[in-house]
């Protein structure tokens, strides 16, 4: 019976792979250009769904990683199966990702997975959990630019090349301010386990506020255009142009009358 309740609880959840089968036909559809005089309708989906997917993989890297480090209730709870139904913070993990790629074109970094802490022993093994969110995103982020840096580009359609880098742009960003050591984002909380006890206490309150912080401050121009041009100085290593990514996120933004 225990056997049967594990692996249901690691089984891949429909609804996951639902998203796999968006993914798949709409990258088709912009392959193909099967809806060639709507071709920001098939990037919208391909985009959209790639990244649910990268958020998907994101949660699951952290409950992973936790169950190996011994936090077996990641697997109750069913962040194993990859179903973004069952995340702790489904607002902060999925919804709020959303809007911020609709709206305003970000990888918004979702909210962690909850895991039982005091399971785990050693700091590493606490840093390496929260560390393996953004490290996905990361890893996602270069098998999205591979046909750019492998000089693979030869064959590929403009406007799934498009799409492609447009969703590596998400996947930097979501790296990048992931990484951030501030509260309430994973990089505070690689950091985390080796401060003091009381600094961890002292801080604790601030850490629902983080990632408003980080974002009020994305509106201050001179701070946006620091972190876009670490985005675009990381993309142009992995070969890919800003005339790329911002193709890419106008073919995205079809409402707007761009195909």
């Amino acid at each position: 019976m225990t056997t049967a309740i594990r692996r249901a609880d690691r089984r891949i959840s429909p609804v996951f792979l639902a998203l796999v089968a968006v993914l798949a036909v709409s990258g088709w559809a912009v392959w193909k250009g099967t809806l060639a005089t709507h071709t920001g309708v098939a990037v919208f989906f391909f985009v959209t769904s790639g990244w649910v997917v990268s958020l998907c993989l994101h949660e699951y890297a952290h409950a992973r990683t936790a169950l190996h480090s011994g936090d077996i209730s990641v697997a109750d709870r069913g962040y194993l199966t990859l179903n973004p139904l069952k995340y702790t913070h489904a607002l902060l993990s999925i919804i709020l990702p959303l809007i911020f790629l609709i709206v305003n074109g970000i990888g918004l970094p979702g909210g962690a997975v909850y895991i039982e802490h005091a399971r785990i022993r050693g700091r590493w093994r606490h840093s390496l959990i929260s560390a393996a969110g953004p490290l996905t995103n990361a890893a996602f982020a270069v098998i999205c630019t591979a046909p750019f840096w492998l000089n693979g580009l030869s064959g590929v359609p403009a406007a799934f090349r498009f799409a492609l880098a447009f969703l590596a742009l998400l996947q930097v960003t979501a790296t990048i301010l992931n990484f951030l050591p501030v509260p309430g984002l994973d990089g505070y909380g690689v950091i985390e386990p080796w401060l003091s006890p009381a600094l961890r206490r002292q801080i604790e309150p601030y850490a629902l506020f983080g990632l408003l912080a980080v974002f009020g401050l994305l509106w201050v121009p001179e701070v946006n255009q620091a972190f876009f041009g670490l985005v675009d100085t990381v993309l142009r290593a992995l070969g890919v142009s800003r005339l790329d990514t911002y193709l890419g996120q106008e073919l995205f933004r079809f409402w707007q009358g761009q195909q």
